[in-house]
This record gives structure tokens, C-alpha cells and sequence, in this order.
């Protein structure tokens, strides 16, 4: 009991301090431990069971960096990895995905790669040797979950994660914009700030990175140990408690936007509050341009609060944002706090929710897919590997390829996947009957479902479909024809008849007995010929008819086409319901035969006797 409070507690502690933030998720990437508290009270926890691909690293001189930065986890396999996290449906959200190299990997060759969420372009990530870099993004999830995910773009180049973070935001923060553009971080400042702040002088955990003064801007502090902010974006009182402000009256500040590249959508947010109670001699008021372009009406910071002004346009890195007194203020303009966003594309509404939720199923029942996450389709190029889409809008899912995926056990419905046209589940093990919507799914075209355990007979669904090329080889309980199948053992369909097993029979060996009066006998020779070549042109008749819209192999668009196990066109089980057919043919014949020949042979010595 004991140590199961103290895993609790620093939790407890976490969500107490957090305050209204329902979601605050800390994930440290490779780290073994399970839960541990920072000098921030932030509740950390290790990724082993959050995420089973990847390799778990340790950076090099680990002793000089946090313990979050100390490990980190290494993808070398598949086109992107994800981490799913549970949140709030429309409850807008931070989400921070952090990198610090380190030189784990001997190479000093810090690594270049893709950053996403949600299936939509996040950054390209560009890690520094020892430096720790790391994104950010407020939006609005449209699902109960979101996924950051990484994908190698470089060969060699392997992505990395070393710490991701989620945070929910107050309803309504961040709203002065399109409710469906996400705000991409590229500044927070804490003007006159000796020290960064974050959590938890900020219950959302924002990081407000300290500036100081510079080019004739001095900093000043409140005369105030905390300050209010009815402000709707909340920032925490520590920002508010210091600010920058022209040395001289008349002096404007003008801010600089060199770190944009291009001409870019943005969002930025300022907010201004008094450091002092004013005399009544004294007045502070100014207004706000944007390349001398006034976009403010005038403003006055207020005492114990402050105000909050957001410009939503365009800029680029020449453009500047200035503040101007107003020409009845006597004090010059300050200002405490400010963030920029770049607004980024319109979030993408995801691949088909009935193909999801379709794949979901398959991932219940199969543990070997249950490590897969993120949106199946998207970005594009950056589908699953083990998927195929369309390149609509919400894109389709048009083509599985599970072959040797270990599968075992009994196919769920999938059949809201309407827009497959291949499915390839062959060398697995999957069991019980072909399920017949499969046959009904409107645009298939292929279906390998050869070498498995499948039995019973093949639905009409499928065998009666001209459209669908089948393979089901190696399937040895499988009955094809859908017919009623016998054992070896009863003659007859085992159980309900849902599994059955074609039956083996063995070629009968009937002796041949040679007369010394052929020529006598040629025409009875003849005649036989005669039968046995009819009874061979209604085998291959029935050959024909059997394997008809049973077709196998196929090639995959993005890898090799796979092996048929040494085949021809003819289903497995298609050709082994033919061999027990001719078996069949070859065992009447030789009944007869030997009837026949016996009869003769007595005849003959009946003739030599006489």
C-alpha cells in the first residue's frame, strides 16, 4: 500500500495544482521509469507502455541535462510512429513535442525529420547537437484522442521524440481566429522577466521564455507580489509583474518580426498592465501599428489587471509591430507579454470515420496491430505500411496488405470498409469460416486468403462474384465448391457443416492381365478408348466450371508481388477439388476395366480348354 501511494500522490499533486486543465499529459520519451515528480511538479511518465516500436536511448554526458532530456526514443522502422493521447473533444488543446540529441548515437550528426498530428503537417524538425529544440501547437482536436507522430524524410536520418506534452486550454482561449486553423508557436516572451516561467506559475503550462531590455528599453517591475488578469488567454500573474518601457517619454518600442520567414498568416497576442498606481498627474496611453499602420484603438494598462490586444493578419520578417504614445500621455508605452503564432492550414477532417472505425475492429482483435496509431492515410505518403488509400479530400482505405502478419483467430466485420478493392491476408493463421461479406464488399477486386486455417464451405457471396480474384491455397479444410463436403473418416460433413474437409482417396491399383488374343479382341479395346475419352472431356468440363472467378496472386503498388507458393492460376483449393474429381474418374474406370478383363480372360481359357 505504501508504495502504491507514493506513485499516487505526486499525481494527485499534479492534478490539483493544474487546476481546470482536465488533460495534462507528460511523456518522457525512452525513460524506464513509470512516474516520477520534476523540480517544476510536473508528473512525468516513461513511453514503454504507451508505445511498443522504436528504441529506448540514452544521450551521451546524461549527467548535465534533465532528466527528461537525459533519454529519448529512436525510430527506425516504419513511415511514421505516433503517440495517442485521450483528450476533450472541441476543448482546445497545447500540445509540445520536444528533441534533444545529445549525440546518442556516436555520430554527431544531429538528424532532420517530419513532425505531425493529427494527419496534419506539424514542422520539419531540425535537432541540434546540444541544444534542445522544441514545437508547439494550440488547435481545436476534432476526435476524444490526438496523435504526434514522426517520420523519417532523409535516408539515414532516423527521428527521434524526447519529450511530448498535452495540455488542455480554458474554453474560448485563443478564439479571436478561424476555430479551425491551428496556431503554430514561434516566440513567447516575458518581457523584463529574470527567469522563464511555466507550469506551475502557469496552470497551462505555457513557457514564457525571459527578455530582457535592450536598445534603450529599460525593465521594470510591479510594485505588486501578484496581479489578476480577466484577459480570456489567462496569462499568469509572473508575466504580468514585469514588463519594458522606453527610457526616454517619448520614445516608441517597436518590435521586430525577423524570425518569420516569408509572408506568413499570424496570430499575436500582447498584453499590458501598470506597474504602479499612477498620480493623478500621470497618464500612460498608447496605440498600436503594424508597419505604421494603426490597428489599435488607444490603449491604457490598467493596475492589479491588464488588457490584451490580438492582431490576426499577415507579416513577414521585415514587418514591425510598434507602440506609439498617444499625444495626451505623459509616460511612455510598455509592454509585458507577448506571443506570436504562424496560422497554419485548414485541419483535415481525417481519413473516412467508417474505415477507422472498421480498422479499429481489426485492432481489438488482433494484438500484432494494436501498436499502430495515428491517422491511417495521412499526411499523404505517410499512410500505414500496411494500408493503401485513395487521394480524396477524407481519404478511403482501398487495399489491405496483412500477409504475414501473424494474425490468428477469426475475422471481425469489416465490411464499412466498402471502398477495398484489395485484400491480402494470406500466410497467417486465421481460423473458422470465411466470413461472406467479404463477397459483398462493392469494389473488391482481389482476395488472397491463402495459407491459413480457414474451413467450411466457401460463402456463394465469393464463389458466385466474377469480379473478385480469388486465391485460397493451403487452406486445408476449406471446402471450395459449395457443395456439400465429406471426411476421410464418416462420409459425411462434420458438425453443422460449416467445417468440412475435402476427402483424399487413393488410386486403385487394378493388375493388368495381358490375353494372347489381342487382335481378337481390338474392338472391345477401341470401344474403351472411346468411354474413357468422353468421361475425360466431362472432367475438364467440370474443371472449367469450378474454377471459375478463383484467379490467384497479386502484386502490391508500394513492395514486390508476393510469392504463390509454386501455383498456377487455379485456387488451391479449387485444384486439389479437382484431383479428388479425377481420382474419383480413374477409380470407376478401373472397375470396370477389370470386370471386363476378368470376363475376357475366362473366356479365353474356356477356348483354349475347348
Amino acid at each position: 500500500m505504501a508504495n502504491l501511494l507514493s506513485l499516487l500522490l505526486p499525481l494527485l499533486i499534479s492534478i490539483s495544482i493544474s487546476g481546470s486543465a482536465s488533460v495534462f499529459v507528460s511523456i518522457d520519451c525512452g525513460s524506464k521509469d513509470m512516474i516520477y515528480t520534476d523540480s517544476n511538479n510536473i508528473v512525468w511518465e516513461g513511453d514503454d507502455t504507451l508505445i511498443q516500436n522504436g528504441e529506448s536511448r540514452l544521450v551521451k554526458n546524461s549527467s548535465s541535462v534533465s532528466q527528461v532530456m537525459s533519454t529519448l526514443r529512436v525510430f527506425s522502422t516504419r513511415k511514421k510512429n505516433c503517440y495517442s493521447v485521450d483528450v476533450d473533444k472541441g476543448i482546445p488543446v497545447l500540445v509540445r513535442a520536444s528533441f534533444y540529441y545529445g549525440n546518442y548515437d556516436g555520430r554527431s550528426s544531429p538528424p532532420t525529420f517530419d513532425l505531425q498530428f493529427d494527419g496534419n503537417d506539424w514542422a520539419t524538425v531540425t535537432t541540434l547537437m546540444d541544444l534542445m529544440v522544441y514545437y508547439e501547437v494550440i488547435y481545436v482536436p476534432k476526435g476524444v484522442s490526438i496523435s504526434v507522430c514522426v517520420a523519417q524524410t532523409k535516408p539515414n536520418q532516423l527521428p527521434f521524440i524526447s519529450a511530448l506534452e498535452v495540455r488542455s486550454l480554458g474554453e474560448g482561449m485563443y478564439d479571436k481566429g478561424d476555430p479551425n486553423l491551428p496556431l503554430f508557436l514561434s516566440r513567447r516572451f516575458a518581457f523584463g522577466a529574470n527567469e522563464s516561467v511555466r507550469f506551475s506559475d502557469d496552470p497551462y503550462d505555457r513557457i514564457w521564455v525571459a527578455t530582457a531590455a535592450a536598445n534603450g528599453l529599460t525593465a521594470v517591475t510591479s510594485d505588486l507580489t501578484f496581479t489578476s488578469s480577466n484577459t480570456k488567454d489567462s496569462p499568469p500573474s509572473s508575466v504580468l509583474l514585469t514588463a519594458i518601457t522606453p527610457t526616454v517619454s517619448t520614445d516608441s518600442i517597436i518590435l521586430h518580426m525577423s524570425m518569420l520567414t516569408g509572408e506568413v498568416p499570424v496570430y499575436i497576442n500582447t498584453y499590458f498592465s501598470e506597474m504602479s498606481q499612477l498620480d493623478s498627474t500621470a497618464t500612460r496611453s498608447f496605440s498600436i501599428f503594424a508597419d505604421n499602420r494603426k490597428i489599435s484603438d488607444p490603449i491604457v494598462p490598467p493596475y492589479q489587471d491588464a488588457v490584451e490586444y490580438t492582431f490576426n493578419g499577415t507579416a513577414n520578417s521585415n514587418t514591425t509591430i510598434s507602440l506609439v504614445a498617444t499625444s495626451d500621455s505623459t509616460l511612455p508605452p510598455l509592454i509585458n507579454a507577448m506571443e506570436i503564432f504562424q496560422v497554419g492550414d485548414a485541419l483535415t477532417d481525417g481519413t473516412n470515420s467508417n474505415d477507422v472505425q472498421a480498422l479499429s475492429l481489426l485492432q481489438q482483435q488482433f494484438v500484432k496491430l494494436q501498436d499502430w496509431s495515428g491517422d491511417p492515410c495521412l499526411p499523404a505518403t505517410f499512410n500505414w505500411d500496411w494500408v493503401a488509400c485513395s487521394s480524396d479530400a477524407i481519404p478511403r482505405i482501398t487495399a489491405l496488405y496483412l500477409s504475414g502478419f501473424q494474425l490468428d483467430g477469426i475475422l471481425p466485420d469489416f465490411s464499412s470498409m466498402d471502398a477495398l478493392q484489395t485484400i491480402d491476408l494470406h500466410n497467417n493463421t486465421l481460423n473458422g469460416g470465411i466470413p461472406d461479406f467479404l463477397g459483398s464488399l462493392p469494389n473488391l477486386k482481389e482476395l488472397n486468403l491463402a495459407d491459413n486455417d480457414f474451413s467450411g464451405s466457401m460463402p456463394s457471396t465469393i464463389s458466385e462474384n466474377k469480379k473478385i480474384k480469388l486465391e485460397v491455397s493451403g487452406n486445408p479444410n476449406l471446402c471450395v465448391s459449395g457443395d456439400s463436403c465429406t471426411t476421410s473418416d464418416t462420409g459425411t460433413s462434420s458438425g453443422t457443416g460449416s467445417s468440412t474437409r475435402i476427402s483424399y482417396h487413393k488410386k486403385s491399383k487394378v493388375p493388368v492381365i495381358l490375353g494372347t488374343s489381342i487382335p481378337a479382341f481390338l474392338g472391345f479395346w477401341i470401344s474403351v478408348g472411346t468411354v474413357a475419352f468422353i468421361l475425360q472431356k466431362r472432367k475438364a468440363a467440370s474443371i472449367s466450371a469450378v474454377s471459375a472467378g478463383q484467379m490467384g496472386g497479386q502484386g502490391k503498388p508500394n513492395g514486390p508481388p508476393q510469392a504463390a507458393n509454386g501455383h498456377g492460376p487455379i485456387g488451391g483449393h479449387g485444384q486439389s477439388m479437382n484431383n479428388d474429381f479425377n481420382v474419383e474418374i480413374e477409380q470407376q474406370m478401373g472397375a470396370e476395366l477389370a470386370d471386363l478383363m476378368e470376363q475376357q480372360a475366362q473366356e479365353n481359357e474356356n477356348g483354349r480348354n475347348d
